[in-house]
């Protein structure tokens, strides 16, 4: 039979080569001299600021208490998300009721971007740890809801049915049927929300903050310190590849059958 898509063939060697391929450009591009360093400074100046920041901190803060001030935030943030989110998701695709309640305010605020309700987390809720967390929780919130109701809903009637004639109660066609049918939707949503809080996380921390990624990357932005912006950039994408991966590995975990029926 002949494969559909990629298949099962790795592409790490082609991700490595155009990684190599973007700092190669990255780099002649910078010692061009078409371009101001202080717009875009070479990879090597970018490493040693990283060498900097990593030996003596940045901002009155060491880099890990930046980081993990940042990861507090976030996994506090992801786990009040995934606590509410995943039931609440599970509810709207059984009952038509929850879904009807729950649908409208969640489509509505979805769209809007975090900044547009950044104002209101610090009226409401001031400008200490509640806002930002508040913040993150809201914009990964969405994602995992909407992905466990699409879990629910995708569910084939052909395994309901034939869980009920074998005699399952409703727990047990709950938990044996639609929770394991709709986990790959939720950890997918589940992926796609921290991807949407890391990118939430500097809009969050610039409340009030004194610690964090997002904080250090907006206090370099503001004395023009092109090259510990990148660090930044780069400190929160390894962060996120990081989370990423992790979640890939829980995915081969607990759902080993994921594209292979």
């Amino acid at each position: 039979m002949r494969s559909f898509g990629i298949g099962e063939h790795s592409t790490v060697t082609t991700s490595v080569a155009t990684g190599a391929a973007i700092l190669l450009l990255w780099w002649a591009v910078a010692l061009s001299g078409k371009v101001s360093h202080l717009f875009l400074p070479t990879p090597a100046e970018v490493l040693a600021v990283a060498k900097s920041i990593f030996e003596d901190g940045y901002a009155n803060a060491t880099l890990w208490e930046h980081v993990s001030a940042s990861l507090t935030r976030i996994l506090s943030a992801a786990a009040i998300a995934i606590a509410l989110g995943i039931p609440i998701g599970l509810f709207m695709g059984l009952n038509r009721w929850a879904k009807g309640i729950f649908d409208t305010p969640i489509e509505f605020y979805w769209p809007l971007p975090p900044l547009a309700y950044l104002p209101l987390m610090i009226i409401w809720l001031g400008i200490g740890e509640t806002s930002k967390i508040a913040l993150l929780t809201l914009a990964m919130f969405a994602p995992i809801v909407l992905s466990a109701q699409a879990g629910v809903r995708a569910l084939s009637l052909e395994r309901v049915n034939a869980a009920l004639s074998l005699g399952a109660n409703r727990w047990q066609l709950f938990t044996e049927i639609v929770l394991p049918s709709a986990l790959p939707e939720i950890l997918t949503g589940i992926r796609i929300a921290l991807g949407v809080g890391w990118g939430t996380l500097v809009a969050a921390e610039l409340i009030a903050s004194t610690r964090g990624i997002g904080y250090m990357v907006m206090s370099a932005s503001h004395f023009l310190a092109t090259d510990a912006v990148f660090v930044g950039i780069a400190v929160i994408a390894v962060c996120a590849f990081a989370f990423s991966s992790a979640m890939r590995l829980l995915e081969r975990w607990l759902v080993p059958w994921k594209g292979k029926y």
